[in-house]
Order: structure tokens, then sequence, then C-alpha cells
């Protein structure tokens, strides 16, 4: 079975990311001041942020130069390739051509340095010596702390507790390029001690370690910041560079996709890869767009699209997006990076606006498509990329019903190896589903249902 890769030189890499807010048929809603109910300004963010990501945050530029510095590490593993999946496609038998664009090659084993050396490069030349962050499973802190690590920045991150412990080889991954991770919620922040009173034994949330990474880096002085790896416009426009890479590799292909499909959870893998796609279809192309999130934490196919904080501790501005609210606890399944309660305001925007669509998966099925995936590929992916594979399986069980060839582009957005003890639960019977129950999601909104109306 002839193997298909489909690699590109350093000079094919892209030097510009892709900014999809010059091309929205109707304008995003605005991040809201808590306070004042107005559109935040730059002043707002400066606390937090480094005026260059907050210009790039607002740009309404289409195209947006990638500095040298950022190219030059960048250029450690990308340009990724891009395969075709034969061995799965002939399991399958379905008339389905399957690519993918394995982003599990980077130092850190995942799509987040694609935003980290960046954001790290920018901090770098406006003077930031340190950044707090948070992270879920890990992949996050990890890109940031093997960024970090390059620009000498120290790097301190609030991993997620059940994460924490569930995945300690994340940790030590954090630690061998330099970074201070700890188990969040922690008694190192107001924030975190707030929460331990209230639970000494919560298993922590994203919302709550964003809120104890802010209060971290607001406290520790002007040459502290604060960094995220997912959610915000600008995280998204430098994950851009997955999308325009695969672009090319599928045009040397003469192969254009039907259905483009990443697993979400903030949103940054997803629309690393379907943004440029999105462009595509707002130009007339047919192609279906496929975000694939949790059914433990089904925020774009079960929450109502409406401001909320981005952060438990209500820190944050007011984001318009889908959400199952600020103080919403997810349950604790191996695929932490999906575990939060809201969605980029861009993939959000995308999706109520009718461009991109929404479906959720159960753990089983999901680790079913993993096992799958490993039997037939080789590559073990890690449990988020499991999500995007179950929906692979469902589109191609489509096309075999409809008698329809279809060709198939996913984001293979990290892999596995350190996330082994997550198949060991799966392969000893100790994974059980979870679908969130009604009532959970109507408490979690009631935290939000004095908020400014988001339609």
């Amino acid at each position: 079975m002839e193997q298909v890769k489909v690699f590109l030189n350093e000079s094919d890499m892209p030097t510009q990311w892709y900014n999809i807010l010059a091309d929205l048929p109707t304008p995003m809603k605005p991040p809201l001041h808590p306070g004042t109910g107005q559109p935040v300004g730059p002043e707002d963010l400066a606390p937090i942020f480094p005026m260059k990501l907050i210009e790039q945050e607002v740009s309404p530029e289409r195209w947006i130069d990638i500095p040298e510095e950022v190219l030059g590490i960048y250029k450690i593993w990308r340009p990724t390739p891009l395969y075709r999946a034969r061995r799965l496609e002939k399991s399958l038998n379905a008339p389905v051509r399957i690519y993918y664009k394995n982003e599990g090659v980077s130092p850190p084993g995942s799509h987040k340095p694609n935003t980290a050396v960046a954001q790290a490069y920018y901090n770098k030349i406006s003077g930031t010596k340190r950044i707090a962050t948070e992270t879920g499973a890990g992949q996050w802190g990890s890109a940031l702390a093997f960024a970090c690590n390059f620009f000498g920045i120290e790097c301190r991150v609030y991993m997620v507790k059940v994460s924490y412990h569930q995945k300690p080889y994340r940790r030590l991954m954090m630690e061998a390029w330099g970074a201070n991770c700890v188990a969040s919620p922690s008694s190192d922040t107001n924030a975190g001690r707030k929460i331990l009173e209230q639970n000494p034994d919560s298993p922590g949330s994203l919302g709550i370690a964003i809120s104890e990474a802010i209060e971290d880096a607001v406290s520790s002085g002007g040459d502290s910041k604060y960094s995220l790896g997912s959610v915000l416009n600008h995280v998204l426009l430098h994950q851009t560079i997955i999308g325009l890479e695969a672009q090319k590799q599928m045009d040397m292909l003469n192969e254009y996709p039907d259905v483009v499909i990443g697993c979400a959870g903030g949103g940054s893998n997803f629309a690393g890869l379907c943004l440029p796609y999105v462009r595509d279809k707002i130009g007339g192309k047919q192609v279906q767009i496929i975000g694939a999130e949790p059914t433990s934490c089904p925020t774009m196919t079960r929450g109502p699209f409406a401001y909320d904080f981005g952060d438990t501790l209500q820190t944050t501005p007011l984001l318009a997006m889908y959400t199952l609210g600020h103080d919403f606890i997810p349950a604790p399944i191996h695929a932490g990076g999906l575990r939060y309660h809201g969605m980029a305001p861009i993939i959000s925007h995308l999706v109520h606006e009718g461009l991109v669509e929404a479906r959720a998966y159960d753990n089983l099925r999901t680790f079913e498509a993993g096992v799958q995936w490993a039997r037939t590929e080789g590559f073990i992916p890690a449990p988020e990329t499991n999500h995007a594979l179950a929906c692979i399986l469902d589109v191609a069980g489509q096309a075999k019903e409809e008698g329809k060839e279809k060709v198939i582009l996913v984001n293979w957005s990290g892999h596995g190896i350190v996330d082994l003890m997550a198949y060991d639960a799966y392969f000893s019977g100790k994974l059980t589903d979870y679908k969130l129950p009604d009532e959970e999601i109507e408490r979690a909104l009631e935290a939000i249902k004095n908020f400014p109306p988001a339609e």
C-alpha cells in the first residue's frame, strides 16, 4: 500500500498569519467591560498583554507578517507533514479519502507552540520578564514552557488539578524546559484560596486556573504578563499557519476537502486548520466544517450564545460566545484540553452564523476511534484529538450510507504518548461515558442570566 505523505520545504512555509476578521460577512460582538458594559479598549487589556498582541486581537488586516525570530523557531518542526490515512480508509470500507495534518511532530507534541512561540516573542520585545498562564491537560503549559525557554522568560503554569495528577509527564516536560507548574486551585492566590474554602476537594477547571494566572500576572508587577493558549483572536490568528500549510499541501495533491474537522475545547487547533477554509466558504466554496467536542462539556451543542466571563472569578472582559456558565466545573474526563466552559468568540460567531457546525461525542466512542486509528495508522492520538477522529468515523459512515465520495481533512492536533494513563483507564474498563445532565446546564447558566444579551 503506497503511503501518501506531503512535505513542504522550509521556503514554502507561510510567512504571514491569516486574520478571518477581515472577511467576516457580519461583524463580531465586541468584548465588554463588566463594569461599564462598554466595549473594552487597549488600555483595559494592557495590564495583562503586551501591546503588540492587543493590536493583533483587534486588527482588521487580512494578513499579518510572522516575525523572522518566530519563523526561525517554527523551523525546528515546521512545516508539518500531511498524510493520507489509507489504512484507516481500508478498514472503514467507505468512499472517503482521509488526510490529516500532523501537528504532533512539534517538540511539545501538539499544535500549541504555534502561538506559544509567537506570544513569547512579543512579550520578550515588550520587556516582559515573567509570564503566568493556565493549562488543562498540559499541552499549552508545556508549549509555553518550551517557548519561554528560547526567549529567556520565566514561566509559571497553573495546571488544572485533576490533570496535574492524571498527567504527571506533562508537568515534567514543563519543568524540563524550566517552568514552574502548580496544581490549580492552589493556595498561592486569592482566587485559589477562595475556591478551596468553598470546596477543598475541587478538581479544578480551566476557568479557575485562568483566574489564578491572571491574578498572579497582575499582582507581580509591570514586567509580568499573562498568556492564554486558546479562545482569544490573536491565539487563533497564530494557529492559521496550520490551515495555510494544509491548503498548499492539498493543492499539491490536486485535492480539496469536502469536510474539514478538528476537535474543539477553546477553539485554537480547530480554528488553525479551518479558518483559511472558512474564508473559501465565504467566497462560495462548498465545504463542510465541523468542530468536535465532548458530551461532558457540550459548549457549542448545548450552551447558549451569550456574554460571559472567560474565567471563574470574573476577572476577564465579557465575551460573546457559546458558554455553559463561567462557574461550570466539567467532569474530570481525560481530554483535559476540552474541559472549558466557553468557546472562542470567533468560532462561536461562525457557528452562530451557520458557517461552522458542531457535534458532540461520548468518552468511550472517542477512545474507540483513537484505538482504531492507532491500530491502522500507527500514531497514538491525544485524548482531545480522538474527538476529531470519532467525527471522521461519523462522516465516513454517512458517506457509505449515501454512496457518495468525500474528501476529509482533519487536524491531528497532538500525540498521546504522555497520555497513556487515559488509554490504561480505557483498556481496564475504568473509563465511562458521561453526558451532562440538563439540570447541571440550567444551574450553570443561572450565573449569566443577568448579563448583556449577545443575540
